[in-house]
């Protein structure tokens, strides 16, 4: 197999790297192309030297990583506790020497906007870049949303490092450099048999409608009525479990490409329902919303997440995945654990599955790279 993952709970860090890479070399041996650590925030304190332990006992030629509040490997997730989850990938004879390679992202203030340094190794061939970004210092939203307009065939996927509360706590690690602060990557060639697949953990309710009027976030007429209106209008038509739930946290799904005839699991960007004004019969979301967008309401709970799952991953082949899952997922939502490292190694096959829980997920709908929330956002790798 060119793939492994491994996790070590071993409560002294020293043992724990010596675990995961242990397993490694005994899945894979050394040199590993690609190796992305996974720390929790208990061993933060120690990435440093936990990444050099990998580097000189494993010697990948690509060494990527974060810290989180939880991680993954296997059929397994470890949250809020000290652990490690260390993932690995060899491509002999099919990828050229350096032909993955680490990237260092840092953003500056620059007159009044925002100067990302760091972008000149990104281009439009059909790599992809996997992300790990803190969120205290690195402007992700306005990152992705440039790559889309200047990158178009840059495929995205990655995380937020979770393990800190406040600036400086978080660790980011590429190659033989860590650091607390931008975001880090490593470019996947074109040709590397690599596939995104995003589930935003929800269902939709109702029908696709168009928006009739709109000013920024605020949807103010839906296919010629109040917004309000349309709201209540499917309040109304749900059962009571449904709404319940409805109430608890309504979402909208926002159409990414209006030339489709029917819209399903990855044509929508979902976003939350922030509120409305009963006087305008306005519905504020979570993202600026132009006349002539199709819209869906949608519902999120666990029933809801664990469908939306399994479906984008039917039909999808992967010997391997790195999984970034929202921190808000595991048992705060689905009250069990392991519900997606689960999912996720019934699905690929050989199991080697390995991933954080993140303040935020990267990952493409409509062919563009977004920031979700509550979602889980997989990179498939095949043999």
């Amino acid at each position: 197999m060119p793939f492994a993952a491994a996790l070590s709970q071993h409560p002294l860090a020293t043992h724990a790297v010596g675990e995961v890479v242990g397993q490694i070399l005994e899945t894979i041996g050394p040199e590993p192309d690609l190796a992305v650590l996974f720390v929790t925030g208990g061993f933060a304190g120690a990435t440093e030297d936990i990444a050099g332990a990998v580097r000189e006992l494993l010697r990948p030629r690509s060494l990527l990583g974060a810290t989180a509040s939880s991680v993954l490997a296997g059929s397994i997730e470890v949250e809020d506790q000290a652990a490690i989850a260390l993932f690995a990938a060899s491509w002999p004879g099919e990828i050229e020497p350096g032909a993955i390679r680490t990237v260092r992202l840092t953003a500056a203030s620059e007159g009044d906007g925002v100067r990302i340094r760091g972008t000149r190794d990104l281009a439009d061939d059909g790599t992809t870049l996997i992300l790990l970004a803190d969120p205290f210092t690195f402007p992700v939203d306005h990152f992705v949303t440039g790559l889309a307009e200047r990158h178009p065939g840059l495929t995205v996927v990655g995380g937020l490092a979770s393990a800190a509360v406040a600036p400086g706590g978080n660790r980011l690690v590429a190659d033989d450099k860590v650091m607390a602060d931008g975001a880090v990557g490593v470019l996947l060639p074109a040709g590397l048999a690599v596939h995104p697949v995003v589930s935003q953990g929800c269902r939709p309710v109702g029908t696709p409608l168009v928006v009739t009027a709109s000013h920024d976030n605020l949807i103010e007429e839906i296919a010629g009525r109040p917004a309000l209106e349309r709201v209540k209008e499917l309040a109304d038509s749900l059962d009571p479990d449904e709404r319940k739930r409805a109430a608890q946290g309504l979402q909208i799904g926002v159409v990414q490409d209006e030339r489709l005839e029917e819209f399903g699991p990855g044509d929508f960007l979902v976003r939350p329902v922030l509120g409305a004004d009963k006087a305008s019969g306005a519905v504020a979301v979570g993202l600026d919303i132009e006349v002539g967008t199709t819209v869906q309401f949608h519902v999120r709970d666990a029933d809801a997440a664990d469908q939306d799952l399994r479906g984008v991953l039917a039909g999808e082949d992967g010997a391997a995945a790195l999984v970034f899952t929202c921190n808000g997922r595991g048992l705060r939502l689905f009250g069990e654990p392991h519900h997606d490292a689960r999912v996720l190694h019934e699905h690929v096959e050989g199991g080697a599955v390995a991933g954080m829980f993140c303040a935020g997920e990267v990952g493409p709908i409509g062919g563009r790279p977004h920031v979700h929330g509550f979602s889980a956002c997989i990179l498939l790798f095949e043999d």
